[in-house]
């Protein structure tokens, strides 16, 4: 069982990816797509790090906590494969967003990013609350 300061902090970071959908939402009902995809990644990825949290780990780049997050929560079995395509793919939308020139994201494909991310969020505190107990 993870210590109470591990369930503190995954819980914090619980909270913050669920304002980070708040965050993409608003950013996709302004018009801004670009700015959407990465907020649903950052939800994502705020997710992944709470769920890491629990069991005292963390990275300092984005391709060690998404490595992580595959070794411990899916290659484990205690979340499904989709859940890391999810991940994957919201990591590269969002590189994509904020570092390349004459990229653009339209409704639809926003949309079904941030729906990905709630999925992700919901099914990272599902498992935050199975853990911490």
């Amino acid at each position: 069982m993870p210590e109470k300061h591990q369930i503190d902090l995954a819980a914090y970071r619980m909270g913050k990816a669920k304002e980070r959908l708040s965050s993409a939402e608003a950013l996709l009902a302004a018009g801004s797509f670009a700015d959407s995809i990465g907020r649903s990644y950052y939800a994502i990825f705020t997710a992944a790090r709470a769920l890491l949290a629990l069991k005292g780990l963390d990275s300092k780049r984005h391709s060690g906590v998404v490595a992580l997050f595959n070794e411990y929560f899916i290659k484990s079995g205690l979340l499904a494969k989709e859940v890391y395509r999810i991940i994957a793919s919201a990591k590269a939308k969002r590189e994509r967003a904020d570092y390349e020139d004459y990229v653009e994201f339209g409704k639809e494909e926003t949309e079904e990013q941030l729906k990905e991310a709630k999925e992700f969020v919901k099914e990272s505190e599902n498992l935050f609350i199975k853990l911490s107990k």
